[in-house]
């Protein structure tokens, strides 16, 4: 498989304000290191899962990825073009070829604009379809998200939740992209509104041949959706590899923590207890060694001195001590 996306030892650091008594006593300025050194990437008509705890990166890499955050360090390389080198129009055709939809589906859409509008003005910015094509190529939108043709005349509050979320899908749609990147996307909706927006992403990506960044902290949605899945501790992937080998035989203590404590729907059976001992460190505590030994029930001497490698094996890698042994 081709991989449409690569992204390598991505940094981004965020510089915390100083308080009056820190100044005057002249600490340094203390920073919240957000990405410590991302590797993955995302092949074509695929989707890339990436999931971890709140706090862990997941966010800011999305945005660094769409550029609306700037990065310390590291590459990102889409179809072979060196996107942080990107100007002008071509950073215009990027943005156009690269999509992303929020979380938020009440605070995405301007409340001031029609569903109708608001998907004509993605299709007039990018000139996708000549004027007088516009209005049929909105009924078609609302049409691949399932939304009735007179949801373009109606305003975003008309709409419940589930619904803004389609109408956010088919306005980045509306440009015909290549990698669509979802923050959280489902999140904040009810269950079995979950469960029609990831079929409809589903649908979309087989008839429209998309590849997909999908960044969830819930390893169910994440286990109905992913080709490929890369789980972030504090910044960093500590485990990837192909969604069938990570979720039945995951090779990091973090990944097994998670889907221990990860809800099942068998009737009777609880998340395992023994999930995850203490709190997300904070990302402005600097730990030595593995970053996860504090939290870690197998840690040992040399995983609070020593930063472990990553160890690949067909195609699954993980970055942990335990497999020097293995």
């Amino acid at each position: 498989m081709t991989a449409l996306l690569r992204v390598d030892d991505l940094t981004r650091g965020f510089p915390v304000r100083r308080g009056l008594m820190d100044s005057l006593r002249g600490r340094p300025v203390r920073v919240v290191r957000a990405l410590a050194g991302v590797t993955l990437s995302v092949n074509r008509g695929e989707t890339l899962a990436v999931v971890g705890e709140s706090g862990c990166g997941k966010s800011t890499l999305a945005r660094a990825l769409v550029r609306l955050i700037a990065l310390d360090g590291g590459q990102i390389d889409y179809d072979g073009q060196d996107v942080r080198a990107l100007s002008g129009e071509a950073l215009r055709r990027y943005n156009r070829r690269v999509q992303m939809v929020f979380q938020d589906p009440y605070g995405s859409l301007n409340p001031r604009m029609t569903v109708g509008e608001t998907l004509a003005e993605a299709l007039r910015v990018h000139r996708m379809v000549p004027p007088d094509g516009v209005a049929a190529r909105v009924a078609e939108l609302l049409s691949l998200v399932r939304l009735p043709a007179n949801a373009a005349g109606r305003m975003p509050h008309e709409f419940s939740g589930g619904q803004r979320q389609r109408i956010a899908i088919a306005r980045s749609l509306s440009v015909e992209p290549e990698l669509l990147i979802a923050d959280e996307i489902v999140s904040a909706l009810d269950v079995s509104v979950q469960a029609q927006i990831l079929n409809l992403l589903l649908d979309m990506q087989e008839r429209l041949g998309l590849a997909m960044l999908f960044v969830s902290h819930d390893l169910r949605v994440v286990r109905h959706l992913a080709h490929q899945v890369a789980v972030m501790y504090l910044g960093r992937v500590v485990e990837n590899g192909p969604a069938e080998r990570v979720f039945a035989a995951p090779r990091h203590p973090y990944t097994q923590a998670l889907l221990r404590a990860a809800p099942t729907l068998v009737p009777g059976r609880r998340g395992t207890e023994s999930a995850l001992r203490g709190e997300l460190p904070s990302p402005m505590q600097r730990v030595d060694g593995c970053p996860f030994h504090p939290r870690c029930p197998a840690a040992f001497d040399r995983c609070r001195a020593e930063m472990p490698r990553m160890h690949v094996a067909n195609g699954h890698g993980a970055i942990c001590h335990l497999l020097d042994e293995v």
